[in-house]
């Protein structure tokens, strides 16, 4: 890893490991996912004058009136996401600054990852290739219609929330595959784990959480 993605003082290692140890005094139990967070430099994918906070356990505004999520959310949201058998196809549902899409890139296959705003998406994508994950492609378009495409998709993760979780993702979902993906109003927003059975859906509600809302067409 050179200099710029190392980083020093609050950006270094050590700061990685505060956070990494911080995530699992909360409950995070998945050592593939808090080494994959050790492992991953997030104060690229900030604003520099941000870097200095980006191991903090908080989100930060990265623009568009958009966040990069909480560091326990992301954890939280990824160990829901994992099962036994690996995870080959995963959709993520808003690419924002690419940060979840490079803990996903690190455990799947290969990530489909969808975004709206079109800037935001073309900065994540070089943020991710400084980072040489070559295991994701990405979409500009409305997160609500998934991408069909390459469906069905053994993960699916949502980083914005809808008023309902839209019928065309839950179509996509593979048999036995998950869904992590907040719903509700801001305010009183649930982070909800939704597997595919054969006799249909199942729902778990994780925790309470705030995303900001999810918009239909693309910015």
């Amino acid at each position: 890893m050179n200099s710029d993605l190392q980083g020093i003082g609050m950006t270094s290692q050590r700061a990685r490991n505060r956070l990494v140890d911080k995530l699992r005094d909360m409950g995070i139990r998945s050592e593939r996912v808090l080494e994959i967070i050790a492992g991953t430099p997030r104060h690229i994918f900030v604003d520099e004058a941000l870097a200095s906070r980006a191991y903090e356990n908080t989100a930060l505004p990265i623009g568009y009136n958009q966040t990069i999520s909480q560091p326990y959310i992301v954890a939280r949201m990824t160990e829901a996401l994992l099962t036994d058998n690996g995870l080959k196809k995963v959709l993520e549902v808003g690419t924002g600054c690419g940060y979840q899409t490079a803990i996903l890139a690190q455990l799947a296959e290969k990530v489909y990852s969808i975004e709206r705003i079109e800037a935001l998406q073309a900065r994540a994508r070089e943020s991710l290739r400084s980072l040489k994950l070559n295991n994701i492609r990405f979409r500009h378009g409305d997160g609500n219609l998934g991408w069909p495409h390459y469906a069905p998709y053994d993960g699916i993760i949502v980083t914005a929330a809808p008023a309902g979780v839209p019928g065309a993702l839950m179509d996509q979902l593979a048999d036995n595959g998950r869904m992590v993906i907040p719903v509700g109003l801001t305010g009183e927003q649930k982070l909800l784990l939704i597997t595919r059975t054969a006799q249909g859906f199942e729902e778990q509600s994780l925790d309470w959480v705030s995303f900001v809302p999810m918009v239909e067409g693309v910015g």
